[in-house]
């Protein structure tokens, strides 16, 4: 990720009214800064004049006095500069609390925005037309994640590195040009001898950026080992091989430690090394302000105030470069959810500004594939498959378990790469590509989430039909099922068949809202009882006859008398029964 990258702005509205803050309240910052050292820089050239410790030719001609006043005339007169120090000291510390205050508000909601595009782009990826894929190229551990603790990072990017990257930006051009007005030795000192820290920052960057790579790939293997121990552990207990896993786990969260311990190391000694820049570069501008005091070529008032300007020229990219350690986790998980969100909107169809009407049939004949292919590393799993499901017509989809027919179904969806061509066919014989927007459907896994029934049936709408949500449940059998019956997590609440079924009304609800040609259902009726699994069945007739594709991937002998046309696949290979 950029140090300010575009990407962040555009998908998280609320980062950019803080980059404006920021900007409003560095630039106060930096004028500060420039006030506080004048100030004291006033009042340390005053007393030190007034006690006439020094040589008169190191102070104004105008501070010097023929002989050392009072203490309290001294404070008489140096009275409203330190009122004005402390004046602007509150207003710094003002400033600093503002801009933590507005940068943790400003984390908090960009956090919040990036999570729910995050998170409705990955239910897109798994249930777009009504079911869940199980696709997607980010697993559930990974998705956890990124979405959990990698975006509670960005605390530290919000609160620390970009108001720092924003103070950078605007301090060091202002402070050099100061500098430049007061002492042009010392600007040029400093011109020559900054640029030094950027250039630290990017070697031990590239030490960092490694390391931090190594250290998420290796919790990523760990959230997906603990993942698989979870949902396997009942099986692991029934055959007394639960603790066979202990080792495994171990050695994971070892590799994670040492993970860890290595980008805190280079942390540590990317700090040490930018404050070392840092301090030489200051010593460098001290000793030559210092020599040119004792020459008298230089003013007491400018010397100080040159030395008071310098470190807080530096300040900035020291502290930028230290923080973004910090942030780093926050800017690897910040990167991974755009590159979700840049995929998903590569994905995504052109549509029309106006919502698209369910009056009228769907505009398309047939989908048509031809000789595709479907491989997994070097397993071949689909080997030359062609087959028409045409509009108006049931059309199964049967073979035995594993043989590719939902993998087949997500090639159809474009959420695996294929060979071949995958086309729908417009009634004017035009042939296209098939988008999402042209295929509703539901898997294997019903896919519910908790809610209500409506908003399960809704899902990837503004709201449902309730008119044809509820003719289409009363079709299913599901007549007593309430719209507003909420459900818990994973749809509990339902039974596995109740679940299914609201699973397939959210596919035909979809395909009749947004009028897609294609309805695609995988196993609809494998927790059916014969009733239900002939009330779906009609339903599916019904669609049909609306002039609607319907695709049903299924091994079920009343699903398969009742479809137009079977294809059989069988270890790759198709055979087409009627």
């Amino acid at each position: 990720m950029k140090p300010l990258d575009p990407r962040l702005l555009r998908h998280a509205r609320a980062a950019r009214g803080f980059l404006v803050l920021a900007v409003a309240l560095g630039l106060t910052q930096v004028l500060l800064v420039l006030a506080f050292a004048g100030l004291l820089a006033g009042v340390l050239t005053t007393v030190i004049a007034a006690v006439g410790v020094l040589p008169g030719d190191w102070v104004p001609e105008q501070l010097v006095v023929a002989e050392p006043p009072s203490g309290t005339a001294l404070l008489v007169s140096v009275a409203p500069l330190l009122g004005g120090l402390a004046v602007v000291t509150l207003a710094r510390a003002g400033v600093s609390w503002a801009m933590e205050a507005v940068a943790a508000r400003a984390a908090a909601r960009v956090k919040s925005q990036l999570r729910r595009q995050a998170a409705e782009a990955l239910v897109h990826g798994c249930h777009d037309g009504g079911g869940s894929a199980g696709g997607g190229s980010a697993g559930p551990a990974q998705a956890v994640t990124v979405l959990g603790s990698g975006l509670d990072a960005l605390d530290s990017y919000f609160s620390r590195y970009l108001p720092q990257l924003v103070l950078t930006v605007l301090a060091v051009p202002i402070l050099l040009g100061v500098l430049a007005t007061q002492d042009l030795t010392t600007a040029v000192i400093v011109a020559l001898t900054m640029p030094l820290v950027p250039v630290f920052m990017v070697l031990v960057g590239w030490s960092t950026q490694s390391a931090q790579q190594q250290q998420r790939r290796r919790l990523d293997r760990l959230g997906t080992a603990y993942l698989d121990l979870v949902e396997g552990l009942a099986t692991l207990k029934i055959f007394n091989r639960q603790h066979r896993q202990r080792q495994n786990l171990r050695r994971l969260t070892d590799q994670h430690r040492g993970a860890t311990m290595r980008v805190l190391r280079v942390s540590f000694l990317s700090g040490f090394v930018l404050e070392l820049a840092a301090s030489l570069s200051v010593a460098l501008v001290a000793v030559s302000v210092g020599v040119r005091l004792i020459d008298g070529e230089l003013g007491l008032f400018v010397g100080l105030f040159v030395l008071l300007i310098v470190p807080e020229a530096y300040a900035p990219l020291r502290q930028v470069g230290a923080q973004y350690h910090a942030a780093a986790d926050g800017i690897a998980a910040a990167e991974e959810i755009f590159t979700l969100l840049e995929a998903e909107r590569r994905a995504e169809p052109v549509v029309d500004a106006e919502p698209v009407s369910g009056e009228g049939p769907p505009s398309a004949a047939a989908l048509a594939c031809r000789d595709v292919q479907v491989g997994r590393g070097e397993t071949l799993r689909l080997d030359r498959v062609s087959l028409t499901a045409e509009s108006g017509r049931i059309t199964a989809l049967a073979g035995p378990s594993g043989v590719g027919k939902s993998t087949l179904a997500a090639a159809v969806l474009g959420l695996v790469d294929h060979i071949g061509e995958i086309t729908v066919r417009a009634v004017d014989g035009a042939e296209r590509r098939p988008s999402r927007d042209d295929v509703a459907w539901t898997g294997q896994r019903h896919g519910l989430r908790a809610g209500t029934v409506g908003e399960n049936i809704a899902l990837g709408e503004r709201g449902p039909d309730r008119d044809q949500a509820r003719e289409i449940l009363d079709m299913l059998g599901l007549d007593g099922l309430s719209l507003d019956h909420r459900l818990g997590v994973h749809g509990s609440g339902l039974s596995g068949g109740q679940a299914h079924r609201v699973a397939v009304a959210r596919a035909v609800h979809r395909a009749r809202v947004r009028r897609c040609p294609v309805l695609l259902l995988d196993e609809p009726t494998a927790a059916l009882d014969e009733d239900a699994e002939r009330r779906l069945i009609d339903l599916l007739r019904a669609e049909a006859d609306a002039g609607r594709i319907v695709l049903v991937i299924s091994h079920r002998p009343a699903v398969l008398e009742a479809a137009d046309a079977v294809h059989r696949l069988t270890d790759a290979r198709q055979e087409a029964l009627r």
